[in-house]
């Protein structure tokens, strides 16, 4: 069967319905028994032998085109060789004026390429397993558009990494609340010489010196300074004054990140041996009985883009030491949440 390509739709005409879609879920149906093709899903039937060309062009020819992506296509011809139907982004076959917000209606968003469905399972069934979004190992990701789609990433040798992304609910139940303490700031950090049990035992603050003394990082101080539970001499500005000496702009963005991470009843503690800002504990009772830490957090500006080699090192670090990796990305006063962790789909 021959087809041909207009305005970046292929289409295969009498028959291709029955052979491709109703069979196995390949585009679209339109009149007399035709359907319309993304040129991904042509240059599969190519591979397969099941077109013989699209405008005289076979499957060498049509790959190199300007028509079809190729690290597209690597990631089609993955997913349908692991048994996935999956449809191109853009595509509907519910009514257009229907305003319903099911989950085929991401495939239109353009922030994703592909919806996959369950195995079993097809773009006639409204039901949808993962929605992907391919990149190339050299091409940015924008931080803020992670959370919503499986990144499929093809290193130069086409292997796929497949992460998945969403934006999960930041809860604990630890609690923070310590009686008033003082301190005195000594270089990056704060000394507490006689503070009260609950700030190390119970609330996880700071480190021990000795038997009595418990030291503050900066953005612990700075933290319990705003809450009116640290005094130091110079109040919460002198303890700001120094974060911002030492970090630039960054100290706000990770004082940010800790305080909505405090509020929501979590202890973030230092996650520098991780190559994190923090690592988080969600249920601290007392140190004497301290759980494994689930989180390892990293600080991103609103405005940060990565590249995918960094993401891929996070991530396998974080599973290593059975963690979740999480962005906080801090836009002003706001802070949203990215989790970032391997699949195998």
């Amino acid at each position: 069967m021959d087809a041909t390509l207009s305005n970046g739709v292929v289409r295969a005409g009498t028959q291709a319905r029955e052979r491709f879609y109703d069979s196995r879920g390949y585009g679209q149906p339109v009149d007399g028994g035709a359907v319309e093709l993304a040129p991904v899903e042509a240059a599969h039937l190519l591979s397969r032998g099941d077109l013989d060309a699209v405008d005289g062009m076979d499957f060498r020819a049509f790959l190199s085109s300007s028509a079809v992506s190729a690290v597209a296509y690597f990631v089609y011809a993955d997913l349908r060789d692991r048994g996935f139907y999956l449809a191109p982004a853009g595509r509907r076959d519910d009514d257009p004026t229907d305003t319903s917000t099911d989950d085929t209606a991401a495939i239109d968003s353009g922030s994703v390429d592909f919806a996959v469905f369950p195995r079993g399972k097809g773009p006639w069934d409204d039901e949808v397993a993962y929605h992907v979004r391919v990149v190339g190992e050299r091409e940015d990701v924008p931080a803020g558009t992670l959370g919503d789609a499986v990144l499929a990433i093809v290193d130069e040798e086409s292997e796929i990494t497949y992460l998945e992304t969403d934006r999960p609910a930041i809860e604990g139940t630890s609690d923070s609340t310590v009686p008033p303490v003082e301190g005195t700031l000594l270089d990056e950090r704060v000394c507490c010489w006689e503070p009260p049990a609950a700030l190390y035992e119970s609330a996880f603050y700071g480190q021990r010196i000795d038997d009595d003394a418990i030291q503050l990082s900066l953005v612990e101080a700075a933290f319990l300074a705003r809450e009116g539970t640290l005094t130091v001499d110079g109040g919460v500005d002198r303890i700001l004054d120094r974060g911002r000496t030492v970090e630039g702009d960054r100290f706000d963005r990770r004082l940010r990140v800790y305080a909505a991470l405090r509020t929501r009843g979590l202890v973030p503690k230092t996650g520098f041996k991780f190559g994190a800002d923090f690592r988080t504990y969600a249920g601290v009772e007392s140190v004497d009985d301290l759980g494994h830490s689930e989180r390892l957090v990293r600080v991103l500006p609103a405005d940060h883009r990565f590249e995918p080699r960094d993401l891929a090192l996070d991530v396998r670090l974080a599973h290593g030491v059975r963690k979740t990796m999480t962005f906080a990305i801090v836009d002003g006063n706001d802070v949203s949440w990215v989790d970032v962790q391997r699949l195998t789909p």
